[in-house]
């Protein structure tokens, strides 16, 4: 079921999972591992969640240690075996904050966006792991609902916690998002994963606030696609998740409307966050996991280097 693929064009190393398939998978570190492991080997080098990759100082070759990174003018100089260390090498902080909100609970097919947003999450962990990172959680809704302050031993906390969540109440951005930006004492790598189902205007100030001394900020946009195309066949009438109110609506004749609105919410998010230097990336909850991961990891990549 999660044997690899290979096709013309294909991003070398990529499993191509369906999330569907994930869905089916009883055990999040599975879902992680087979995830991060199906392309992190077609790499033609192991992506850098850190912050940068600024070389920061020289240690002693310890058996085991990459030779790539043996500092050969060193050992020129010295007869001796130093290997180059890098910024990102040194134990960053990675927080994850997850929006748990009602409206994350909402799939029209496998899986909900809350379940998309464990396994991203997950996944995201498991790469923090294998770089030996501090790794945090917390969930929001309208209030902070769950805190896992970072360690490199928290990885199975983690995920234990991811696996348990449950959709909360209404969302609101401002006030736990404000808080959240306020305890974070140490510059951090934050991650936010969410529906983002609020105006711009209000979304961009609230989500500027993790950027808070100087942290490290790419926010996930997830979508179900019945959000993108709204084709509801013959239905009637819509439900609000967070609210429980109903509206009636004309599907067919909103469809065109509703796309561009859509449309144009994510390339003003797009705008809005690139100019504050945020890394955004949108996905849908049927594109597989482990191409959203491997456009993210390489885009970051990309930018370490030009950094």
């Amino acid at each position: 079921m999660l044997r690899p693929k290979e096709a013309q064009g294909q991003i070398p190393g990529q499993r191509f999972i369906d999330p569907e398939v994930l869905t089916r998978i009883d055990n999040l570190e599975l879902v992680a591992r087979s995830v991060v492991d199906g392309f992190i080997s077609g790499l033609h080098q192991s992506p850098m969640l850190g912050m940068s990759v600024d070389f920061a100082e020289h240690r002693s070759y310890m058996p085991g240690d990459d030779v790539r990174r043996i500092d050969w003018r060193v050992f020129a100089r010295t007869d001796r075996l130093y290997v180059k260390e890098f910024e990102a090498d040194t134990n960053a902080n990675l927080h994850l904050v997850l929006d748990i909100s009602k409206s994350m609970d909402f799939g029209s097919a496998a899986p909900t966006k809350l379940e998309y947003a464990k396994f991203l999450a997950a996944s995201l962990a498991y790469v923090s792991k294998r770089q030996r990172d501090r790794i945090g959680l917390i969930t929001f809704d309208s209030n902070i609902v769950e805190v896992i302050p970072p360690s490199i031993r928290h990885f199975n906390e983690v995920l234990h916690a991811l696996d348990r969540l449950e959709a909360g109440g209404a969302s609101e951005y401002h006030e736990p998002l404000q808080r959240i930006g306020e305890s974070l004492r140490r510059r951090s790598l934050v991650v936010l994963i969410s529906d983002l189902y609020a105006p711009v205007e209000e979304l961009l100030p609230a989500i500027n606030q993790l950027r808070h001394r100087g942290n490290d900020l790419i926010v996930f946009h997830l979508l179900d696609p019945l959000e993108l195309s709204l084709e509801l066949g013959d239905v009637t009438s819509v439900e609000d998740l967070e609210s429980g109110s109903r509206m009636p609506i004309a599907a067919a004749q909103l469809q065109q409307e509703y796309r561009q609105l859509v449309q144009a919410h994510q390339a003003e998010l797009e705008r809005r966050f690139g100019a504050n230097q945020i890394d955004y990336i949108f996905t849908d909850t049927s594109r597989p996991l482990d191409s959203v991961l491997y456009r993210y990891l390489s885009d970051r990549e990309r930018q370490n280097r030009t950094r």
